[in-house]
Parts: C-alpha cells; structure tokens; sequence
C-alpha cells in the first residue's frame, strides 16, 4: 500500500538581510511518497493426521467413540444387509469372510451400501483375509489365485513384493482397503508338524525368523504401494500351539518368550510400516500365564507398543466364533480388549454388536481410566480411516 504525504516547506528565499521586503511568494509545496510496509502472512500450520483424529473423537458421543473399536463381518451376500449395523453402532469397519468366487465389481458393489452408511469424510474400513493357498477369500473376475505362504517364502523378497502389490491392487479394486495379512507366525521346531493353526495350513513363509521377516515386510510393502493397508498377524505368534483357537478353549504356547527370535518377523512388518497388528487369542504361558493375549496388557501395552514402538491399530483376532474367548461374554471381551490397550475388536457375530457397544458406553461412563483408553483407541482407529481418505 503506498501513501503519499503532503509536507509544506516553507524557504525564507531571495530575502535580502537589508531590511528589503520584496514581493510575497507562496511557500513551495513538496510531496514525497512513503511505501509502508507490507504485513508478514500469518502460516497456519496444516494439522497431523493424528490431531485431526483427536479433534473429531472429541466432538464425538459416548455412543460414536464406542463405535469406532468395533469391526463386524458377513459374507459378500450378507454385506449390504450390514448397514443398517454401521449407522446403529458407528461401527469402524466391515470384514468379508468366507469364500466368494463373485469378483472384483460385485464385491465392490457389495461393500457399497455399507460404505453409505458411515460418516461422509470418514472412509470405513473394508477389510478380507487374503493370504493365499487355503486363505483367500475373494477369487473369481479380477483375482489372481494367490499361492501359499511357504511358497511365497520360498521365492525371493523382491518376488513378494511385486506379487503384493498386484494384488493389492485386485483388493483395491474391489474397495477391500485392509488385507488381514501377511502371517508372521514362525513354526517351532517341535511343533512344526503339528500346528493345525498355521503349519498345517502352510501359511508361514518361513520356519526361519529372518527369511520369514524379510517376506512380511516386502508383503507390507507391497500393499502400501497398491494403497491397501496390512494387519500383521497374530501377534505374539501362533507357531508354538498345538490346537486352534477357532475351535479349542485354553490354546498356550509354553515356548514363546518377549526375547523369542520369533518375534522378529513381527518386528520387520513393524518396520515396514504396518498401519494394523492382530493380536492372537492363544495364552503365553512365559510371558503373561493364563490370559489370552489379546486381553494381557503385557503382551499389547509393554510388548508390543513400547518395547517394540508400535503406535498404529492393534486389532484382535476374531472373538465372535473363536472357543479360545467362549469363556467371557460379548460384554466382557470388548471391555477386556480395550483396558489391555487394544484398539480395534473383530467380531465376526453381528449378533454380538448390541452388547459390546452397550458395555463400553457404559464402562466409560462408570470409569475415567477407562473413557481415556476408549478414547485414545478411538482416536488411533479415526486416524487410520482418515489415511484412507487421504
């Protein structure tokens, strides 16, 4: 902005010091332009992902923030019927199970409704596992038949990766966003042969902790290239066990340690920047004895937050049908989950849905400590919807 300035000098001009008055003449009259300074831009800084996170969990209700710790599922004719369950519950997330050879586009036409019903400019997570071999649920138009796990291993990393994201790029199609994997989970040397959760089923790449990390973390790779996120699962591993927790009560593992060198594929997936980690419903007898890990705050809180630095979703294993949890009710589990510092609770029984959100609206009514963990779960899983938005 520039302002001119009217100054009147007056000059005592050609006046003769003789006393000599000549004729009068007006002062001259100079203007000089000043330029003011221009103001410095005030910058607001862009907020984090996490502070846009936190500011939304904050304008929530009890009733909103319950919601975003809970994930259901139903089969790909099941899902559209699920909305109704999104917008009652303020569910986080829908997963897709069983087995459909429907395709890409119907698939994503499923997932639309339920899409619809979650709030606009707050993306749900849509989620599947596909692992490969006797683990992939989505085949048909568009799906590539993904092998198994030890075959993948037996490959290279580079091979891992390239193949992870071709098909992460087939979910992504399908507008799955989360892919339940890769499995972490490292064989016992005794155990090997009789594993019926992972070993039997081929789903590890490796019995080697290291050939088995190098594979995770170029499967997460991948899928972040493709725009899927991943859940690293199941943590703190299921290769130690001798029954599953789908179908057995009291599964424990009596060999895994916080120091096991089977830890370290979980950690590599970490490393790679794994936005998810499932953790398993087994016990651990030599690290917290007698309580399924999903519910030990030793296992999710020390392990694997501050001894291993995770800071995204922990979820867990699934707790509608799995005998390992029969023992507590649907209220109890998820009021469990969340105080052991879990995030995110699959539950495959919409059935269940009424009674979870019921219980952790009501518990964080009753307790302080409580409503905190339920909030900064709630603000975790925001911000991992908000990255898929980004």
């Amino acid at each position: 902005m520039r302002r001119a300035l009217v100054l009147p000098l007056v000059a005592a001009l050609g006046v003769a010091l003789s006393g000599c008055a000549g004729p009068a003449h007006p002062a001259p009259v100079v203007t000089v332009t000043v330029t003011a300074p221009r103001p410095t831009p005030s910058v607001t800084p862009t907020p984090t992902l996490e502070q846009r996170a936190a500011a939304l969990v904050a304008g929530m209700s009890a009733e909103e923030r319950a919601g975003q710790v809970l994930m259901t599922a139903g089969t790909v004719p099941q899902l559209p019927g699920l909305a109704g369950a999104v917008g009652r519950y303020h569910l986080a997330g829908v997963m897709v199970r069983g087995r459909s050879a429907a395709g890409t586009e119907a698939v994503a036409a499923a997932f639309g409704p339920v899409r619809a019903a979650a709030p606009t400019g707050l993306p749900l997570i849509t989620a599947t596992d596909q692992e490969g071999g006797t683990v992939q649920v989505l085949s048909g138009p568009g799906f590539s038949a993904i092998p198994s796990a030890v075959r993948q291993g037996a490959g290279s990393a580079d091979a891992t990766r390239a193949d992870a994201e071709r098909w992460g790029r087939q979910l992504a199609a399908a507008d799955v966003r989360l892919d339940l994997a890769p499995v972490a989970d490292v064989p016992c040397a005794d155990t090997v042969g009789n594993n019926p959760p992972i070993a039997a089923l081929r789903r590890q790449f490796s019995s080697d902790p290291s050939t088995a990390g190098r594979h995770v973390a170029a499967f997460v790779a991948g899928m972040r290239a493709a725009g899927v996120d991943t859940a690293v699962k199941h943590f703190p591993g299921l290769g130690c066990v001798t029954a599953n927790t789908d179908t057995a009560a009291h599964v424990v593992d009596r060999e895994t340690t916080a120091d096991s060198l089977r830890i370290a594929a979980f950690t590599a997936g970490i490393d790679a920047g794994t936005t998810f980690v499932m953790v398993s419903s087994a016990e651990y007898a030599r690290i917290d004895p007698g309580t399924p890990a999903l519910f030990s705050s030793r296992i999710v809180q020390r392990l694997l937050r501050d001894r291993l630095g995770f800071d995204g979703v922990v979820m867990s294993d699934d707790v509608g049908g799995a005998a390992a949890v029969r023992a507590w009710t649907p209220a109890q589990r998820a009021v469990k989950f969340v105080r052991a510092g879990g995030d995110l609770l699959l539950d495959i029984q919409p059935g269940d849905l009424g009674a979870m959100h019921g219980a952790l609206v009501q518990e964080a009514a009753d307790d302080p400590a409580f409503s905190a963990q339920l909030t900064a779960a709630a603000e975790r899983v925001v911000a991992a919807r908000l990255r898929l938005a980004d």
